[in-house]
């Protein structure tokens, strides 16, 4: 595994990149808790294999060593070592908080090709983000993000400094807030409203006389004497409009100089104030109270507004101005052509132009002529360009001559221009027309509003001070400083936002007209700020604004961004970044109204904002109020558990391995990367919002506080909302200070008191921090008519705080709403308290408090206690009443607990420790049964009983065995499905825990499985301990449980397989662990009659039990892969010795049958076994001596004579491995001809009589062996047609008779392999006899033959000049380049078609082909056969290609019918496995350098995409039989397959030993 050194850790997290360099995580945001100062967690990169990104691929990261500061711009590189059986593993060690970013560079693997390509560029990819929680501490005492609870204040309502102040902080820390929120503190513009801020680097002097000392002195005290951390705006987007420094610097804002496509907005808002000035002189009303007179107003604006400022000229062109200088340049010589702008002119050429519509010209005009298009800007902007319309002039008029005497006539080319220009102008008229309707309709409804709306401000009459309509612009006084400025420079735009506006879009941009269109909501008292692009196009401001940002962070703990979906998200990544120099650990919260989530997140991930300013009190209704605490709450109760099951195994391996059983715990501690949502600041009420005695009723205070306390995030409140102010304090013109009657300087008791509800606030407070600090995370709300209730709990010791809530929203009376009564069903709880809140909303005091001209003040409330909250037991369940009396407003409170899972070592240790000892014993066979056994095979081992388990809802589990369980499991774990029928049934059962347990103990009570006691012992206890939790819990403690042990049974299976699977990367595991899934005892098949031993199923469920299960060919090719190259060499040897011993005829059987019926039909077969004898030789250690390894013989050597398996002379012969390789060969080489035993409708139903005669001999000519013919099928592609209807039945579909081409590659390597063998003294044999045995043939001519002719007989020439070399039918051929799949077959066409059969013989015998040719056709089965996950099995371009497979068809189609195309198309899987095999073969062959060679690599990496995914996803955790046309899923496919997994692992045997090679080299 390469890995970049890791520095010491104890905790690690997770993070792995697709291929693509994309973060392989739920939902791509990256959200991290802080580090610990003095062990700091790493981020471990994962990066499988030779993925794309590997190759000569990069990984930066902006994440700065210890004690490096940060800078945005500064990555550091990590070189991406590929390594095909590896996965790449980079630690980068998080010592800071912080918005980071990483992406990676990499050169695009170019497409596969025979010859040079251009390589491809080096490519980048995007950023992607990692957010790093901030540390907050308070005292040394570390204060988690959703133990906050913040207060906002507005400062210049807290009266004088220090003692105003002194008190209201003190007041505020005594009902347990922790962080003050202050609007801004710095000096104030003309409107005194804090957010128009006059000077950025200065506080202001009424509230601080000295300045920065004053904010020093409080912001410490606060957190020495009131254990509170302070926070501040920052406002980047705006300053105040009489901001002296704009004087100085009119470029910070946006001008018609800095931003001169404003200049329309700017000539319509100067119009509208004049018109404003006017309106008594132009005898319009100037105290609008009606509609009527608003309308008289409007049809003003028409005229002296629109139309006296000609707005439209800033749209159109200059007609007369155009025409002009067009035809002038016309006249002139002038002319230009466009590249491509008469293209596709027809055979008249030009002449094809003077027959345009008008239309079309005058878009050629724009297309290809418009100038000053691009914005907006000074009048007649648009214009054409002259040479453009000369162009057309002359292909309408021909060129302007005076030499000759046909001169074109001036006039009707100005003329025609003219009409031209005037066509174009129809479209900009038309787009004048749609802005002045919105400016118009937004004109009339600001002006309703502010007007006439009762939920308007009901300005009044028009005057000088208050005009018709707010402007857009603030025009800068003309004094000394100002006046050396462009008089265009001093008219700044007003900040503003837009409704539903695009975030990421600048408002007063180049590219909106909002400004113009009057859709922006200005403020008139803030201009708004012009960062540009960067610090670059506004270098005064960045600094100006950077300094103040640094200011903020030098004494605030916190900021809140204001208004940050119009700031410029690049500028705020910058403040950030410039405060965070100042100090790391800052809270970050934004005020953000995106307008949608997505948009949220990339602020948020971006910013690394730790929370989103979100407002209890936008609320409806108790709906939507629980719909908001639902959101905010945290997960559901009885949330799965990913990382304690993790980390259990981490801790008894490092136990394993000498590590200290106290140190165990804390070796290396895993987490996966969880989806996060966007976090909260959820408030319940802030100083933007009407107050609960507005908006509701303001008894509505103590329930609304109440829940959002509950609260599973960072909450907060406004000052006055626990003081029951009357309605919203006006920020702007309000000059009142606050009064509190928790501001005396006395201590704030945890009770019932006057004054408000500070007294109970206080005890939420308490309980929301505790929560908080102690991840309290798990939250179960509950909403019924206008009552809300919350549990939370925390999710191991499982106690927790209980809230019922009855809300005050207006209309529901006093009565307790008939809330029934509650069950917590196996929790214990405590009444904590029960209270409700009272207020006198009476007109007259009301009026009085909204009146006081000196005190903003609370309406007369208190808290009472509520009495009669009944707390009854049953059981560990407790059910809770509340009394008659429990008025809207009011709130009970309890402590819970659930006994049951109060566990002497904690429950979820105890359920998570101790698998990987119980599993210790276990060997592969007992792995097979704990994991897997699909139905079939369940039904088998329990005489027919049981089989997998249904699930209500689901269905049945595709295993018995943990794999079935966790398949189902998994996705519901990563996706916290608590709804998903499993979950459902658990709760209402344990029906399932009965049957995991019963089913171990069964089979542990037998000697075949005995060694599964401990792990059935180990599941019955912790399924014990879970039995008596709550039934809402057992769900996620079932997981637990289920994972842990499927996760220690994943590890003994890998420890059980060889050193190349324990180091390989993900996938190839996968691949291995399908060598278990198939392997396994049954009591109604074995590989021998009487001997019971574990039998490989060629796939499951279809070929997994009776004499379905045991294939010949399927195991011989599966074997290779799943036995050698997994370990698992005992398995492989049974399986070959059991199928020498049913040698007959020279041939293998197809079908096994225990030995008893072997069915001798499949003339590939054999070839496979040998290609199967020889690979066990080459990679088992000390393979070689299978040779001599003896086997009894089910049938008697070179003898035909059928007998059945009770016959004496069955086994009662024995047969060394070498022997049965020289009968095989022998027989073939001699050549048979014989019938099928039991030949008929008992043996094969759909067969014809012809089928069943087995015809085999070799052609000493060439060497190859042929056979079969048109009516049997005796290779893999063996299909049967079936159909009577579609006249089918008995005419296979692929009958594949003569020289296979992966036959005679197979033969050629067993001839050379036994060759080798002799030569080096291992084999015995010499060659074979022919002719009787008067003829001698050497293994080594007998190859030599084949090699000779191997070529001229199967290639297809790319260049059909060359035909002639090679035995090719010219007439024939349909695709070039490619190899034969069939050598002199009964029809001559099916010689010819691409299938993907010949990468099998380049695979075991590459020396046969020509290595260019062979790249050649690899390239074209690239292109034409291979699909997602698997190859065609026939070209698509030919006529027989049907690529649906449906064995339940029975239709008329001959081809289709009963599945007769079964390999006439549909794209098999296992043949994916030779192909990249020979792939990489053949193009490493050519490959020079190491970087040459890792594209190979990466080549067949990228083929591999499909199956990494389909093994992932699929609940049989394999690979399907095959898939239809382009991967489509296929519903009679195996869905997995032996010998589909086996050929990818033969893949990276290859490559592993390749790389051993390369090593020793």
């Amino acid at each position: 595994m390469t890995t970049v050194a890791q520095p010491s850790s104890q905790e690690v997290y997770l993070l792995p990149l697709t291929d693509s360099g994309a973060p392989d995580v739920p939902g791509t945001y990256i959200y991290l808790p802080p580090p610990k100062e003095q062990s700091p967690y790493v981020v471990r990169f994962l990066v499988e294999g030779t993925s794309s990104i590997c190759r000569k691929g990069s990984l930066w990261v902006n994440i700065p060593a210890k004690g490096e500061p940060f800078k945005r711009d500064k990555y550091h590189e990590y070189k991406l070592t590929p390594d095909f059986n590896r996965c790449t593993e980079i630690d980068i060690p998080i010592h800071t908080a912080g918005a980071y970013a990483f992406y990676t560079t990499y050169s695009p693997l170019p497409a596969f090709s025979t010859s040079s390509v251009d390589p491809p560029k080096p490519t980048r990819t995007a950023t992607y983000y990692i957010d790093v929680c901030p540390k907050l501490t308070v005292k040394k005492s570390f204060m988690p993000i959703d133990s906050l609870i913040v207060f906002s204040v507005i400062s210049k309502f807290m009266g004088k400094y220090p003692d105003n102040w002194d008190k209201h902080l003190h007041g505020i820390s005594q009902r347990g807030y922790n962080m003050v929120h202050f609007t801004p503190l710095m000096m104030r513009g003309d409107s005194n409203s804090p957010y128009s801020i006059y000077d950025q680097h200065h506080f202001d002097k009424t509230s601080f006389p000295n300045g920065e000392k004053d904010v020093a002195r409080m912001v410490k005290k606060m957190e020495e004497e009131y254990n509170m951390l302070a926070m501040t705006d920052v406002v980047w987007n705006h300053t105040a409009n009489n901001s002296k420094w704009l004087e100085y610097h009119p470029e910070a804002g946006y001008t018609v100089e800095t931003a001169p496509w404003l200049k329309p907005a700017l000539v319509l808002d100067t119009a509208l104030l004049k018109y404003s000035k006017d309106l008594r002189s132009l005898g319009q009303p100037i105290d609008i109270k009606s509609i009527d007179d608003l309308l008289k107003i409007m049809e003003g604006v028409k005229t002296h507004v629109l139309g006296a400022c000609r707005l439209w000229e800033f749209y159109v062109l200059d007609v007369e101005r155009d025409t002009k200088a067009t035809v002038q340049a016309w006249s002139e010589g002038q002319a230009t052509f466009p590249d491509n702008s008469f293209s596709g002119l027809g055979d008249r050429g030009l002449d094809e132009v003077k027959d345009w519509p008008l239309k079309k010209k005058a878009d050629w005009c724009i297309e290809n002529g418009l100038l000053g298009g691009d914005r907006f800007g000074e009048r007649f902007r648009r214009r054409i360009d002259p040479a453009t319309g000369a162009g057309l002039l002359s292909a309408l008029f021909g060129r302007f001559d005076t030499t000759t005497t046909d001169t074109p006539d001036k006039r009707a080319a100005h003329g025609t221009i003219y009409r031209i220009l005037e066509e174009i102008n129809l479209q900009y008229y038309r787009e004048y027309d749609a802005d002045t309707a919105e400016i118009m309709e937004q004109l009339f409804n600001r002006i309703k509003y502010c007007r006439l709306d009762d939920n308007g401000p009901k300005m009044g009459p028009i005057t000088d001070k208050s005009p018709l309509i707010e402007s857009y612009f603030t025009r800068l006084p003309l004094n000394d400083v100002t006046k050396k400025h462009n008089p265009e420079a001093l008219a700044l735009v007003n900040n503003g936002w837009v409704w539903a506006a695009d975030a990421m879009k600048d408002n007063a941009g180049w590219k909106s007209r909002a400004y113009l269109r009057r859709e922006v909501i200005v403020w008139g008292d803030c201009v708004k700020l012009r960062y540009g692009d960067g610090p670059h196009d506004n270098p005064f401001l960045w600094d100006f604004i950077a300094k103040y940002t640094r200011l903020m962070a030098k004494y605030f703990h916190g900021f809140r961004i204001d208004n940050c979906h119009s700031t410029p998200i690049h500028l705020a990544e910058y403040m950030l970044d410039q405060a965070r120099q100042v100090n790391p650990n800052l809270f970050v919260a934004a005020e953000l109204f995106s307008g949608s989530e997505e948009m949220d997140y990339k602020f948020v991930m971006r910013l690394g904002l730790c929370a989103l300013i979100r407002e209890g009190m936008q609320a409806w209704s108790t709906q939507e109020l629980s719909r908001l605490v639902h959101r905010h709450g945290g997960r559901p109760v009885g949330s799965f558990e990913v990382d304690e099951v993790m980390n259990a195994e981490n801790t008894e391996k490092a136990i394993e391995n000498g590590v200290p059983a106290e140190l165990a715990a804390t070796h290396e501690v895993i987490h996966k990367i969880k989806q996060s949502p966007v976090h909260a600041l959820f408030m319940d009420c802030t100083h933007d919002n009407e107050t609960p005695a507005q908006k509701r009723d303001a008894r509505d205070t103590l329930s609304s506080a109440a829940l959002v306390a509950m609260c599973a995030c960072a909450t907060g409140s406004v000052m006055g909302f626990d003081e029951v102010y009357p309605k919203l304090i006006e920020l702007v013109h309000e000059k009142r200070l606050y009064s509190s009657a928790y501001s005396t300087g006395a201590p704030v008791k945890g009770e019932a008191g006057e004054g408000g509800i500070g007294g109970i606030k206080k005890i939420l407070n308490e309980i929301h921090v505790l929560m908080g600090k102690e991840e309290y995370d798990e939250t179960f709300i509950h909403h019924d008519h206008e009552y809300i209730t919350v549990h939370r709990v925390h999710p191991k010791s499982r106690k927790g705080y209980f809230l019922i809530a009855h809300t005050a929203f207006p209309g529901y009376g006093n009565g307790n709403g008939g809330f029934p009564t509650t069950n917590l069903p196996g929790t214990q709880a405590k009444l904590i308290g029960a209270w409700n809140l009272e207020v006198d909303t009476s007109d007259s005091v009301k009026l009085a408090a909204i009146e006081d001209t000196t005190t903003l003040r609370g309406l007369p409330s208190h808290t009472k206690n509520l009495e009669g909250v009944k707390v009854e037991s049953s059981g560990n369940s407790t059910n809770i009443t509340i009394p008659d009396f429990f008025p809207p407003g009011s709130i009970a409170l309890f402590e819970t607990s659930v006994p049951s899972a109060e566990h002497a070592e904690g429950l979820d240790k105890f359920v998570t420790r101790g698998a990987a000892a119980a599993f210790e014993g276990c060997d592969l066979s007992d792995l097979n049964f704990i994991l897997y056994r699909c139905d079939p095979e369940e039904k088998d081992a329990s005489d027919g009983k049981d089989g997998t388990y249904n699930i209500p809802g689901h269905g049945n589990l595709v295993y018995a065995g943990l794999q079935g369980w966790w398949s189902v499991l998994q996705d519901i774990v990563n996706d916290n499905n608590l709804g998903h029928p499993v979950c459902q049934h658990l709760r209402e059962g344990q029906w399932a825990l009965d049957y995991c347990v019963n089913r171990l103990e069964k089979a542990s009570s037998k000697r075949l499985y005995h060694r599964i006691k401990p792990v059935a012992i180990w599941l019955k206890e912790r399924f014990d301990a879970i039995r008596k939790i709550p039934s809402f819990l057992l769900p996620r403690y079932f997981a637990m449980v289920i994972q842990t042990a499927y996760n220690a049974a994943y590890d003994r299976s890998i420890e059980l397989m060889g050193d190349n699977v324990q180091q390989g990367q993900p996938f190839l595991k996968s691949l291995a662990l399908v060598s278990i899934q198939v392997t396994g005892y049954m009591n109604n098949t074995s590989l021998w009659p009487e001997k019971k031993v574990a039998s490989m199923a060629a796939g499951l469920p279809h070929f997994s039990y009776d004499w379905a299960r045991c294939w010949g060919r399927d195991i011989c090719i599966s074997a290779r892969g799943l036995y050698m190259g997994t370990g698992r060499f005992a398995d492989a040897k049974e399986h070959i010795l059991a199928f020498a011993s049913v040698l007959k005829h020279g041939m293998i059987p197809n079908l096994l049958s225990s030995g008893k019926l072997p069915r001798y039909n499949s003339r590939d077969s054999i070839w496979w076994f040998l290609q199967n004898v020889q690979d066990y030789t080459k990679i088992v250690p000390d393979g070689i001596t299978l040779l001599q390894e003896k086997t009894k013989r089910r049938f008697l050597p070179y003898d035909d004579t059928w007998f059945p398996d009770t016959d004496k002379r069955a086994y009662s012969k024995s047969s060394t491995i070498e022997d049965v390789i020289q009968e095989a060969l022998q027989r073939h080489a001699s050549g048979m001809d014989f019938r099928e035993y039991n030949a008929g409708p008992d043996l094969d139903s759909q067969m014809k009589s012809e089928g069943f005669n087995i015809k085999i001999w070799t052609d000493w000519e060439t060497g190859m062996i042929f056979g079969g013919n048109q009516f049997n099928c005796g290779t893999w592609m063996d299909k049967m047609g079936e159909s009577v209807r579609a006249g089918s039945k008995g005419v296979p579909g692929t009958p594949r008779d003569g020289a296979a081409v992966e036959i005679t590659g197979m033969l050629y390597s067993t001839l050379a392999w036994v060759d080798q063998l002799r030569q080096e003294g291992k084999y015995k044999y010499d060659g074979v006899s022919i002719d009787g045995g008067d003829k001698i043939v050497s293994f080594k001519d007998w190859a030599a033959k084949i090699k000779a002719n191997f070529e001229k007989n199967y290639y297809i020439p790319l260049d059909a000049s060359k035909d002639s070399e090679y035995d090719v039918n010219t007439s024939i051929i349909n695709r070039r380049g490619i190899y034969k799949d069939l050598y002199r077959s009964g029809k001559e066409y099916e010689d010819y078609q691409l299938r993907p059969n010949f990468p099998v013989a380049m695979s075991v015998a590459p020396d046969l082909f020509d290595p260019e040719h062979a790249l050649h056709a690899l390239s074209m089965a690239d292109k034409v056969l291979l699909g997602p996950q698997g190859m065609a099995t026939l070209d698509p371009s030919d006529l027989n290609y049907r690529g649906y497979y449906n064995n339940a068809e029975d239709s008329d189609n001959f081809h289709t019918a009963k599945g007769r195309n079964y390999h006439q198309g549909p794209e098999w899987v296992w043949p994916t496995g030779f192909f990249l095999r020979a792939l990489l073969k053949f193009d490493l062959m050519r490959r020079e350098t190491p970087a040459e060679r890792v594209e190979s690599y990466q080549q067949v990496t990228k083929r591999l995409a499909g199956c990494m995914k389909a093994i992932k996803e699929s609940p049989w955790a394999g690979l399907t039989e095959l898939t239809n046309k382009d991967g489509a899923f296929c519903g009679d496919s195996c869905p997995t397959q032996s010998w589909s997994a086996s050929c990818i692992i033969d893949l990276f045997q290859d490559a592993r030993e390749y790389e051993i090679k390369e090593a020793d080299q």
